[in-house]
């Protein structure tokens, strides 16, 4: 199989929700920048420009543990009719898992999980020390944490300066031979965050 990333250009694989948007059946205090279904959708401050800046440097990607459909809606609201990325997956790509401690548990909101296994991403072509993922779940990539940046959770915040930080944080990886020997934590503090 052909290497899709041998070459000097990293997969960026972005998250959807509360990584790059704050959707919500009650509106907040300030207009929507677009509506899907039901759901006020509000963009992450600096998005467009994030993706612009982004794009001139990496491979993108977009992989939530949210239903297929909406993955799709989104993807088309926030990157255009052609959004470019190498590949847009939902919640039928990820892993579930179930956390039950005991066999009589009955929350249902807490008895699972989502899991972003990278595997599923190297059996494309990918070099796990070419890949990284933005999210705001740390659970969601625990397998894969030398590949992970976790953001902040953004929750409609309009100062939020989460995006133009880690664009600058990036510009930094974009050389990186190999991304899992990076230490990540605490990225923001390399940009002035």
């Amino acid at each position: 199989m052909k290497v899709k990333n041998e070459d000097k250009t990293l997969l960026l694989i972005l998250d959807l929700d509360e990584t790059l948007i704050y959707a919500t059946e009650e509106p907040l205090e300030w207009e929507a920048d677009f509506r899907v279904g039901h759901y006020h959708v509000y963009q992450r401050p600096f998005l467009q420009e994030f993706i612009r800046g982004v794009r001139e440097e990496y491979q993108l990607a977009v992989w939530s543990s949210a239903t297929d459909d909406y993955v799709e809606d989104m993807v088309h609201h926030i990157f255009g009719e052609e959004p470019g990325l190498e590949f847009a997956w939902g919640r039928s790509r990820c892993t579930y898992r179930r956390n039950l401690q005991f066999e009589d548990f009955r929350d249902t909101e807490q008895d699972h999980h989502y899991l972003k296994p990278l595997k599923k991403v190297r059996r494309r072509g990918y070099v796990l020390e070419r890949i990284l993922v933005v999210d705001d779940t740390q659970q969601k990539l625990k397998r894969n944490y030398g590949n992970a940046i976790y953001v902040r959770e953004y929750r409609g915040n309009p100062e939020d300066r989460e995006l133009e930080l880690l664009l600058e944080y990036l510009k930094q990886l974009k050389e990186a031979v190999n991304v899992r020997k990076v230490e990540k934590r605490g990225w923001w503090l390399q940009v002035g965050g």
